[in-house]
């Protein structure tokens, strides 16, 4: 009976639990496909929350980048305003160091014993204490009588010489109208800071004005421009007026030699001059139709005579008045491959000299009773020169043709041509008792008022050489009575432009970094055939026919100038 009944029950109790199960089964599996499907909602969900954040993050970089692009662009602004209000004027800079080495062969002087009889009084055989109708007699006696000694021949070498040579550039515009421009300029030798030269009869030995920044002159720092330049349009012609210490150095075709651009307005076959003045330009390309044609009206003081001097106001000394200059400059043609500029330049009252300082050989004084007296300076002083008499006028006039050859031949060669002429109109004889006792006037000697017309050829030509260098061919030649105003053009020697005679140069540009920082080396050869190059005073004498009495200040007759420089400019 248990067995039976314990049969049962395990068979009621199984079957019980196959009835649930069978209940319950149906309701497991449709919770199953519910966690399944909620899985899959979850995980979609969570996509779109991650896309959303991501969404999120992009707009909040994005608003970040917007900010500090603002920012950004609110600090260059600020950068900007402070630039213009602190920085007026833009600076540049420009360092030359050169070393000349320096021949001169042939050099002439009178001998000892002539110079000395400037020494010697007048009764003793002499000239010392003469009148000035005595000494002249003198001079005559002893030409007559074939008296008057042959000079003296000599050479004289520099070695080495070296320069400095600093400019600082000044720039400042205020609008498209408005501008300024200057320049402060050293330029001193190795070792000297004297700041005057021995005088050896150029008007490139005396310190003067127009010469002060472009000589050896010390160590001083020196204005050599500074102007303003006002631009105003006349209808089609654009204009503009300057006025100011002018750019009037290192014009026109100098541009090549110094591997430069043009560094002034005035051609510099007849102007390398500093000057205060002004100038105004029409610009007439588009009413004439010509390219680049223009045309500049330029004025200038040379010399002022009411100001400085020891007759200035007063009537001790002969009236000297100043020294003024017009120009004009006219640019037929300019496409920037081939150009035609002519220039014409005139000056009235030429001086005997202009204001400056110089180590003069012998002073020489005329005394209240009419005689004069010849001082040795053996102490080497500086004496202070000045003008005493206005001498006549000077008119020039020159042609500049330049060209390069890359549209026409595919060759980057740049050639010039120049022919330049000048004519003195002498109107009295100087009143300096040194060119007194000569009777010297502008180009005239023994008296004579004579007018008198020079000319000067100059050309040249560059080269593309390999490395990106340059080579250059420079020749000129100028007449007896040709004089010009290139005192200031830069040269140890004197200025090639103004030589009456031949000169001969060739040079090599070398870039080391661009434009910015380049050497240059080069040869040039002076060979004078007359006199006096540019100084005015006296009558130019041949340098073959030479006797000592034209010889008082050294002739220089040919000089060597080998050189090599490296120049940085930024």
């Amino acid at each position: 009976m248990r067995q039976k009944g314990w049969k049962q029950t395990t068979i009621g109790t199984m079957m019980g639990i196959l009835f649930l199960l069978g209940v319950a089964l149906p309701g497991i599996a449709s919770a199953e496909e519910d966690v399944k499907l909620l899985k899959q909602r979850l995980e979609q969900m969570s996509k779109e929350m991650e896309a959303v954040q991501k969404k999120l993050e992009d707009i909040e970089r994005k608003s970040q980048d917007k900010e500090e692009a603002i920012a950004e662009m609110d600090d260059r602004l600020n950068k900007a305003e402070l630039h213009t209000a602190t920085d007026k004027v833009a600076f540049g800079v420009e360092l030359r160091t050169r070393a000349d080495t320096l021949q001169y062969d042939n050099i002439q002087a009178a001998p000892g014993a002539l110079i000395n009889g400037f020494f010697t009084d007048y009764a003793a055989g002499g000239f010392n204490n003469g009148t000035l109708a005595e000494i002249q007699q003198r001079m005559g006696q002893m030409a007559a009588a074939g008296m008057i000694p042959p000079t003296e021949k000599y050479d004289a070498t520099n070695d080495i010489i070296l320069t400095n040579k600093f400019r600082l550039n000044m720039s400042a515009k205020v609008n498209d109208q408005l501008s300024f421009s200057g320049r402060l300029a050293a330029y001193k030798v190795f070792g000297d800071s004297t700041e005057v030269k021995f005088n050896q009869g150029s008007l490139g030995d005396v310190t003067l004005d127009g010469n002060t920044s472009s000589l050896p002159h010390g160590d001083t720092i020196r204005l050599e421009r500074a102007y303003f330049n006002y631009k105003q349009d006349l209808g089609r012609v654009p204009t503009n007026f300057s006025l100011g210490r002018r750019p009037s150095t290192d014009g026109p075709p100098l541009e090549y030699l110094n591997n430069s651009l043009e560094g002034g307005s005035p051609l510099a076959t007849i102007i390398n001059w500093q000057f205060d003045g002004a100038s105004y330009n029409l610009g007439l390309e588009d009413v004439t139709g010509i390219p680049g044609a223009a045309f500049k009206m330029c004025y200038g003081v040379g010399f002022e005579g009411d100001w400085g001097n020891t007759y200035s106001l007063g009537n001790q000394q002969p009236d000297v008045d100043d020294v003024h200059m017009f120009g004009v400059i006219a640019t037929l043609f300019d496409n920037d491959s081939t150009s035609a500029v002519l220039n014409w330049a005139h000056a009235w009252d030429i001086t005997d000299g202009f204001t400056g300082l110089t180590v003069m050989p012998f002073i020489v004084t005329e005394n209240a009773d009419s005689t004069f007296t010849f001082e040795q300076n053996t102490g080497g002083y500086i004496s202070r020169l000045q003008p005493m008499t206005e001498l006549g006028d000077w008119d020039a006039a020159s042609l500049l043709l330049r060209t390069n050859l890359t549209e026409r031949f595919d060759k980057d060669i740049d050639l010039f041509l120049s022919g330049s002429w000048s004519h003195t109109q002498a109107s009295r004889t100087s009143a300096n008792p040194f060119y007194k006792i000569m009777g010297m006037g502008l180009l005239n000697s023994n008296g004579e008022l004579e007018d008198r017309d020079g000319y000067m050829i100059y050309l040249g030509a560059v080269f593309p050489m390999p490395w990106d260098a340059k080579f250059g061919l420079e020749y000129n030649y100028g007449s007896q009575y040709w004089f010009n105003f290139t005192g200031a053009e830069d040269s140890l020697v004197g200025s090639k432009l103004a030589v009456r005679g031949s000169v001969y140069e060739g040079y090599w540009h070398q870039p080391i970094f661009n434009d910015n920082f380049f050497a240059t080396i080069g040869v040039r050869y002076y060979d004078y055939e007359y006199t006096g190059s540019g100084n005015p005073m006296g009558e130019p004498m041949k340098i073959a026919e030479l006797n000592s009495l034209n010889a008082l200040n050294p002739v220089v007759d040919e000089v060597w100038d080998g050189y090599i420089s490296l120049t940085f400019r930024y």
